[in-house]
Parts: C-alpha cells; structure tokens; sequence
C-alpha cells in the first residue's frame, strides 16, 4: 500500500455508568475462589451449572486455549443468558475486547452479511502496542504563550511559541514549544495545576489528571487526581495503545483529511456503512503480525456474543465455520432459545420441486457447526431465585417494596415470567407516588395486574376470542 497503516487508537467513548440497563446489577459471574458458584453474588443469582461451566471456559480464555471452541448456551426465554454473557465481559476487565450482537444485525441493505459479521469478529480482537518513547512528563507550573506579528497579514497578531514550566519530584525544566503544541494543549483543556506528558518526536500531549497537590480545593471539574511524576521531566517512558482490528480496518479504510486519528475518526462518522476490501485486512493483518513479531504488540482475543443465534442463515453459518478456524478468531459465545427449528436459508419455495420445508436441526444451527460448540444449558428460576432477583433490581432501580408485594411479584414471576415481573417495578412506583406512599405496596401490584397482561394471559384470551367467532 502507498500509504502506511494508521495505529492509533480510537478516541475515548463516553461512559454512561449512571445509567441503569437491564443488567446495570451483573457485576460478574460470582465464581469463588475454587471456581463453585456462590447462591447470590455480584448480582447474580442461581444458574449454578452455568456460571461454573462459563467459569472454566473463563479459564480457557485467559490461557489463549479458546479457538475453534464456540460456547453455546441454550435455555428457555429469560434464564439469564444475556446476563451471563454479560457476567463473561465483565469477568475479563476492559482492556479485553467484547463484542455483542443479535443474529438479525447482519441483515442489511447497505453491506454483506458476511461482512457484518467479519467486523464483528475484527472487534473482538484487540492489539496491544506497546511503544517506548521520549517524553517531557510533569505537573505545568507555567503555560504562557508568546504573542507577534502576523507575517502574512498587518492586523492581529499570532502565536510564536509557549512557554512551558513542568514539575516533577526530582525537578523542574522549563521549555520552548511550537505552537502546533499549544494547539495541542488547548484540545486538552488543559490548565496550569494538571499532570501531561508530551511526546518529544511528533508533540502530542495528553492530559493525565489534576496534580493532587489541588485535591483539596474546591474544584468541581476535576476529574481525577493523580501523584506527581517521579524521576526527571525528560525521560524515555512505555506507552501503551489498546486498538482493536476493527479500529485499523475503518481508520485505514477512507483516511482521508490527514492522518491522526481525530481525522479519520471525523471522516467516518459523516459516511455511511461501508464494506473493508480483503486486500486492506490482508495488509493490515501482516502489519500487525510484524509487530507480534517484534515485540512490540501483542494480541489480545475477546469475545464475540451472538444472541439469537438462530436468526443466522446458512450463508452465515458457513462462513462462522470458516472463521473459526481461522488464528485470528476471538472466543465465540452463541445464545438461543429455540429447540427443533428451520434453519434460515434452507427453506424452497416449492416452485423448483422443493417440500418448502428447509433443513430442521436443534436451537436452528446445522449439525457441523452444533458439534464443535460446547452447550451450556440454563434452567428456570424456582419461586426464591425470582424473588432474589426481583429484590436486586428493586435495590438498583431505587424502588423501595413492601414484604406483601415482593412476595406478589415473586408470585406473578412464577406463574407468568420473570421479565413479566420486573416490568412491573418501575411502574408500581409511579402508582404508589400517586398515591403518595414511599414504597409500592401490594395494592400497586393488584392494579398493575388489571391493566397489563403476560404473555399467558393475553394468549388465553385470544384464545377465548377465536373460539367466539
């Protein structure tokens, strides 16, 4: 390739921690130390058999012993499968890779199928570089920018250069910038007070946090504080980028407008979906396996989730096990809750001498591939597991319950589904602040029983209205 591959990471994403999802309560998968699951902890409760076989295959992953070894983990709707996928990322930290899917995310009108499931797959595979470089590092003592005449104009004036006064333990330097760094110190929002390391060969600058020296001040747009760097402020430090695949594809796929990241980043999100060529991968791929070679990065594999496996077609399915074999594969953890079903993509119109039928295999997965996963299965919660459960997220949600309608709702989990029951908790809390009660009491969860119907429910009575007719 004419231009050199693009290795710099992916700009920080927001972090939404406040928000409370679905599974906000999973913190893990509650494996004591001998790998037995404990009854309740880090949010998780029963499916013992589960989280213990996740537990090993945990095991598997950490020790790079994970390829061509799919998970497969099959149970009836609401068995908390999502949530041990879940439990599995969060087990692993978040340097690791975690990809997550639905099988009908390949179906698009903009790319191949294929290729959705390719970047998905390049996601979920991280690389680690790691990088020893020059670097000016300490707590600004000074940041004053020197001011002249413009050249190219006789009104106004334009920067010359910056000073800037960096502290360590051992010392202070002070130095004379560019103003391409200024520019640099000014994306960082940085001001005097705060620990930076700036790059001796190309002037990046990166801000590190609030020196704590200031901890003690009201400061509310701090973000965290940091010691005062130790050693000399010129000094050589190892700098470490995590990237993922998927990151090299997209960065080197339309890099246009330059060649730093924030570029490229900024040219992708005006554009469409578009598909990564094989060629491009190939070249990034022995990029990638020069700096394995060297030392200088290491591959990191993560996880790739697939849920509703059986939405996937046979097109799909062929090329899962292809890529499976491949030394590039993160670990694969499949989810479906399907028993004997039609695969996708296997179905005949009729009109050819076809039944019309298609090809029937158990959780919709054809044989070959079903033989090389090892399947997990989930169990229905009894009535004190959705309790537990019903009272965990109650916690999270900030919804405070009575005995009575705890123990209502662990009923109505029981006779219709868990789902079912934890719907009910944010709008029982509506009902009982109408009501002006601080908690929701069992006459909140009567009427929400009035005016909502389960999946049960609802099917009787169209039951009933069929047989009117």
């Amino acid at each position: 390739m004419a231009n050199p591959i693009i290795t710099q990471p992916p700009p920080p994403q927001t972090s939404r921690e406040g928000r409370i999802a679905t599974h906000s309560h999973i913190k893990g998968l509650g494996l004591a130390d001998d790998g037995s699951a404990m009854e309740v902890s880090q949010g998780f409760v029963g499916q013992q058999k589960a989280r213990e076989a996740l537990g090993l295959h945990l095991q598997l992953l950490r020790l790079g012993r994970h390829s061509g070894r799919p998970l497969l983990m099959v149970g009836p709707p609401g068995t908390g499968k999502t949530a041990l996928a879940l439990a599995l990322s969060q087990e692993l930290g978040s340097k690791v890779p975690f990809c997550a899917m639905v099988g009908s995310e390949v179906y698009s009108g903009e790319v191949k199928k294929t290729e959705v499931l390719g970047s998905c797959f390049r996601r979920a595979i991280g690389l680690r570089i790691k990088e020893t470089k020059e670097v000016y590092e300490g707590e600004i003592t000074e940041l004053t920018p020197s001011e002249a005449e413009n050249p190219l104009s006789g009104y106004g004036k334009t920067i010359s250069h910056v000073i800037v006064g960096l502290k360590t333990v051992k010392g202070t330097k002070q130095l004379r910038l560019d103003p391409s760094v200024y520019e640099s110190i000014q994306k960082e929002r940085v001001v005097v007070g705060d620990v930076i390391y700036i790059e001796a060969n190309t002037g990046a600058v990166k801000r590190v946090g609030r020196s704590d020296a200031y901890a003690s001040e009201f400061d509310l747009e701090a973000e965290e504080y940091v010691p005062l760097p130790k050693g000399d402020v010129h000094k050589r430090k190892e700098l470490v980028q995590d990237v993922t695949l998927h990151d090299l594809d997209m960065a080197n796929a339309r890099p246009q407008g330059g060649s730093d990241i924030m570029s490229v980043m900024g040219q992708l999100v005006k554009g469409g979906r578009t598909e990564v060529t094989d060629k491009l991968r190939r070249e990034i791929n022995k990029v990638v396996d020069k700096y394995i070679e060297q030392g200088v990065a290491e591959l990191v594999p993560g996880v790739l989730f697939i849920d509703e496996v059986h939405m996937l077609d046979m097109e799909c399915f062929t090329y899962l096990n292809r890529a499976l074999e491949s030394p590039l594969s993160p670990y694969v953890v499949l989810a479906s809750n399907r028993g004997m079903t039609t695969i996708r993509g296997t179905e005949y119109d009729g009109l050819t001498g076809g039944s019309g039928v298609g090809i029937r295999s158990p959780h919709g997965i054809p044989i070959d591939l079903l033989d090389r996963c090892m399947i997990v299965k989930t169990a229905l919660y009894n009535r004190g597991d959705i309790r537990r459960v019903i009272e965990i997220r109650a916690k999270t949600e900030g919804i405070q319950l009575s005995v009575e309608a705890l123990d209502r709702l662990a009923d109505e989990g029981e006779r219709s589904s868990l789902r079912f029951a934890l719907q009910l908790l944010t709008p029982g809390s509506i009902l009982a602040k109408g009501r002006g009660a601080t908690e929701v009491g069992v006459q909140d969860v009567g009427e929400l029983s009035e005016l909502f119907l389960d999946a049960k429910r609802s099917t009787g009575v169209l039951r009933g209205m069929e047989g009117m007719q």
